[in-house]
């Protein structure tokens, strides 16, 4: 046996190995409680499967604004991730830097829902193989229930995500090696599922690229107009191996890149079923290392519709309030049209412009800001709250009480009471 195929087969043996010993290790169904030394980034919900015949756990994520009750109720796009302890952490920490939590608005905020393992093999291969046609070994892990697994999703989690969270229709589709498999499957067997599908080095040699070879056919056939995928592609090859002629190698050591270079050069190059394409060669990352800088890349192919063009502006208080206002509502309706659906522009965010407004005393450049929340959120307390500290702030306190009454009027909080108590107190002082 050459030494390359030795070490080819060691290395999908370390794989199906720890493929199969999550399966046997399902991760514990429960979360510490939270306490105030506790930093916590998502919670462990299970839904019980009929299709699967088993109870599925996935770990959720929900941005920041979705826990802060100042603004009212508020959706987002949802992204569903493979293999969901191994990715939860990156991809919900990256969502958050490249979203307005972090001022910027690279992505939108997303809800990630995390789907985590019973049988992976099993639940993401799309097809049955019980001989390695390559080498005629037998193969010692359950598959094929690829399909069975995508219609649990569409079927019975979506359903329970949309009820249970504060979800849009907006999906993307994440996974890495089987699971990049898997995501392949459903933009050609369920592309209604998806919006966006990002395959991380997915395992298109399986069952000997026969699955590639019919994933290539629907492809190029089929409409996907507003479709994107994105498929990253890892350096597994071995040390004398090449990029330059690694596709007249005929080993199985070279399997792997050989399938996805030549499923990824085919699409490219015969493309024109609408499907948004990108795909890119990470010549210094390996299949365990690629998934986190792929997944930042396709972030940023996917949404390149989503940033302010200046948003500096944004911060800049002494920025044009006509232009910056004008700006922002005609990005959100753009926003709007690539989302299918209407998106308010943030509400913190348009607070955060109305108080830097305000401390520089532009009360009317202010007021348009506050104003604009109040038209976008009026059963959201703060807003009103907000507008009533601007009236503040210009010392009329009658019409800071009107607002502050509003705000408690709208819905309960713990904030405007105490203003209203100390504007009557001063009003009872003047009046002695």
């Amino acid at each position: 046996m050459r030494f390359s195929l030795f070490i080819s087969r060691l290395f999908w043996a370390l794989i199906i190995s720890l493929s199969l010993t999550k399966c046997q290790n399902p991760e514990k169904s429960s979360a510490p409680a939270p306490s105030d030394n506790q930093i916590v980034i998502g919670q462990i919900d299970s839904v019980y499967s009929n299709i699967l015949g088993e109870s599925r756990k996935i770990w959720v994520h929900l941005p920041t604004s979705a826990k802060n009750e100042l603004f009212g109720e508020q959706k987002y796009p949802v992204l569903y991730l493979l293999d969901g302890s191994a990715h939860f952490h990156s991809v919900s920490g990256m969502v958050n830097q490249l979203s307005t939590k972090n001022g910027n608005m690279v992505v939108p905020e997303m809800v990630v829902v995390a789907i985590t393992n019973t049988n992976r093999s099993l639940d993401l291969t799309p097809t049955h193989v019980d001989i390695d046609t390559f080498t005629g070994d037998s193969i010692q892990y359950p598959s094929g229930g690829g399909n069975q697994f995508l219609d649990f999703i569409e079927q019975e989690l979506m359903p329970y995500v949309e009820r249970n969270y504060p979800v849009t229709s907006y999906r993307t589709f994440v996974g890495h090696s089987f699971g990049g498999l898997s995501v392949i499957n459903a933009l050609t067997t369920k592309p209604a599922m998806f919006d966006n599908y990002i395959a991380i080095d997915p395992s298109l040699w399986w069952d000997n690229q026969a699955f590639m070879r019919t994933t290539d056919s629907l492809l190029k056939t089929r409409n996907y107009d507003g479709k994107s995928l994105y498929i990253g592609v890892a350096n597994t090859m071995s040390d004398e191996q090449a990029i330059a002629n690694i596709m007249d190698d005929t080993t199985r050591s070279s399997l792997h890149i050989r399938s996805n270079l030549e499923f990824a050069t085919t699409l490219e190059s015969g493309l024109n079923n609408g499907l948004n394409f990108q795909w890119k060669y990470y010549e210094n990352d390996t299949h365990g290392s690629v998934p986190l800088i792929t997944e930042y890349d396709a972030m940023r192919f996917m949404f390149p519709w989503y940033a302010f063009k200046n948003i500096n502006q944004i911060y800049d208080p002494n920025s044009d309030t006509d232009e910056l206002l004008n700006g922002i509502v005609s990005h959100f309706n753009n926003i709007s049209q690539q989302f299918g659906y209407d998106v308010l522009p943030p509400a913190g965010m348009i607070n955060d412009i109305g108080y830097t407004k305000m401390r520089i005393k532009k009360f009317e450049d202010a007021h348009l800001f506050f104003d604009l929340n109040i038209k976008n959120y009026p059963k959201a307390s703060n807003v009103y709250d907000s507008k009533g500290d601007c009236y503040l702030a210009q010392q009329d306190s009658l019409k800071a009480l009107e607002f502050f009454a509003k705000a408690l009027e709208v819905g309960p909080n713990n904030y405007s009471q105490p203003k209203i108590d100390e504007i009557k107190e001063g009003l009872k002082k003047i009046v002695k």
